[in-house]
């Protein structure tokens, strides 16, 4: 890996993890509002983003209230999700198409976490879907523009 993935890996990491804990009671519970998962559209620029996303959601979920379920469950959603992502760019194109499609997936795939609050915490299954797949699909949908004009900025493809 270069020098300069590393450095933009550890950097997008870190501002995952700062985002994640500015807003910490909303991004742990069953109304979950984590405005750092607009950094998934990331992957939609450059799949490299996979490895800083999938860290930074790691290292935040480590203060998540929820301890070692929040790890496995919240980091295998983010893995799976993002890995359908680059896979489907084979099949997408253009930006704002993959955008959408990757905000329809994390959508969907908060059964995931649905499922684990359902296990940690007895929270009715389907319930807890809809509130936090609601909550996921409006930070990702508000995500859209914002990543957009940052990219215009920053060049995403190839900051890393």
């Amino acid at each position: 890996m270069k020098v300069k993935t590393l450095a933009t890996s550890g950097i997008i990491a870190a501002l995952y993890v700062a985002v994640t804990l500015l807003v910490a009671p909303f991004g742990f519970t069953n109304v979950q509002f984590r405005i750092s998962e607009m950094f998934n559209h990331l992957v939609v620029f450059n799949k490299k983003f996979i490895f800083a996303i999938v860290l930074g959601v790691f290292v935040a979920n480590l203060f998540s209230p929820l301890g070692l379920y929040d790890l496995v469950f919240g980091v295998a959603q983010s893995l799976i999700a993002l890995s359908i992502t680059i896979f489907s760019a084979k099949f997408i194109s253009g930006i704002l198409k993959r955008m959408l499609f990757n905000t329809v997936v994390f959508t969907f795939l908060m059964c995931i976490i649905a499922l684990e609050l359902n296990l940690a915490l007895e929270l009715p299954f389907l319930l807890t879907w809809l509130t936090v797949a609601a909550g996921e699909f409006v930070v990702m949908a508000v995500g859209i523009p914002i990543m957009l004009a940052l990219n215009k900025r920053l060049n995403f493809e190839k900051l890393i």
